[in-house]
Parts: structure tokens; C-alpha cells; sequence
């Protein structure tokens, strides 16, 4: 049931992206065709079917991805790029989508320093965030630093109101939009009182010491 999805959704999609013909009755789906689609169809199902064993939800959108992952013949299988888990959120759980992603969450693992390039979009800081957040819930790591340029596009620092916190928040938003999807809202302000959580333009991080720390240079 989690394979075919609802009505019959994921079934749909399969069928459309793939050459052979598939034909549920009962617990038992047929597949026929030529025999390298019979081939594909049935490594595609049987990946399904281990990710839904996994508890990882299957929709027309991961369908779709798990033909690609396979149809690109490299080292990862659609379960090891879907089924990683990053962080629990309220919601579901947070897992890379693509096998780029999947990469640069192990890299993250392995590594001291990991430079994510891409357009936006592609979850470079989203993903870097969760794997913040997954560390210090693990007490890998005692606080977290955030931290991007405050450029400007036209508009002046100096003309904003408030106090230099109220001025640059504005150009600190999308890591603070970030922290509120993985945190629990109430909780990040004590967190970020007691100096946990730290969010700071790029300006003011220059010749300072960050030990035991998870930091997250936005927009580098």
C-alpha cells in the first residue's frame, strides 16, 4: 500500500517513467516487457519496497527521484540516498533527495570544513543547518554559529531602524526562517540567550576563537 500510494498515485508514476508494464492483484505485481525495462521496473519496486520497510513516506516526487538514482548506474541505491536520516523535525524527518545531497551530508560527517556550491534551491544551507542541529542534540558540539555577509542590494544598513541587531536581522532572515523549521520556536530565544545558538554578520566574526563549535557560513 505505502508503494502504490493513495489511489493508486505512485503506481501511475511509475508506469509513466517506466518502459515495462506493471499490473497489481492483490499483494502481487506482475511486470512485463521488453527484458532490460523488466529489469529496471523491478529493481525500482524492489527499492521501494525496502525504503517503505525503512518508514521512509513514498510519493509520486521520490518515485520519480528513485528512477533517476538508478537510471544513473552509480554507487548509491535510492535507498541509501533517501532513507539517510538527517534530523526529526516536527512534521517528518529531514533526508537528502538527491544523491548531491546525499553526498554532502557525508561529507559533512567526514570531514572538519565542506564547501556546498549550487544555485539556490538546492539545500545547501538547509541541510548544513539540520546537521547543526542533529550535533548539538547529540552534544557533538555545544553551540552553533551562524553566520552570513551583510550585503547590500541598494538599500543602506545606516537608514534601517533600531539598534545594530534590528539592522542587520533582516540579512541574517534566511538562516533564522532555517532554525525555526528544525527547532522548537520557543526555545531558540533562551538558546541564543545563553549563547548556544548564535547568529552574527560575517563583520563581527573576524580574529575570534569558535571551539567546540558547528558553524554555518552562509552565502561564503
Amino acid at each position: 500500500m505505502a508503494v502504490l500510494g493513495a489511489a493508486d498515485a505512485n503506481l501511475r508514476s511509475l508506469e509513466d517513467l517506466l518502459d515495462a508494464d506493471l499490473h497489481v492483484r492483490g499483494g502481487t505485481m506482475t511486470i512485463s516487457g521488453a527484458p532490460r525495462a523488466v529489469d529496471q521496473a523491478s529493481r525500482v519496486v524492489a527499492d521501494l519496497l525496502r525504503q517503505a520497510r525503512r518508514g521512509v513516506e513514498i510519493t509520486p516526487a521520490s518515485v520519480r527521484r528513485s528512477v533517476e538514482i538508478l537510471a544513473d548506474s552509480g554507487p548509491l541505491t535510492p535507498e541509501e540516498v533517501l532513507g539517510t536520516d538527517v534530523l526529526s523535525r516536527r512534521g517528518g524527518m529531514i533526508r537528502p533527495k538527491t544523491v548531491g545531497q546525499k553526498r554532502y551530508v557525508d561529507a559533512i560527517d567526514e570531514h572538519t570544513v565542506v564547501f556546498g556550491l549550487g544555485p539556490a534551491g538546492t539545500g545547501k544551507t538547509y541541510l548544513a543547518m539540520a546537521k547543526a542541529v542533529a550535533a548539538l542534540r547529540a552534544k557533538d558540539v555545544s553551540r552553533i554559529i551562524l553566520t552570513r555577509p551583510a550585503v547590500e542590494a541598494g538599500e543602506r544598513l545606516g537608514y534601517l531602524p533600531g539598534t545594530l541587531h534590528e539592522k542587520i536581522d533582516p540579512y541574517l532572515r534566511p538562516l533564522y526562517d532555517s532554525l525555526h523549521d528544525m527547532m522548537d520556536p520557543e526555545t531558540i530565544p533562551k538558546l541564543m540567550a545563553a549563547g548556544v545558538i548564535e547568529v552574527a554578520p560575517l563583520a563581527y566574526m573576524r580574529g575570534r576563537t569558535l571551539n567546540d563549535a558547528f558553524i554555518i557560513l552562509d552565502e561564503a
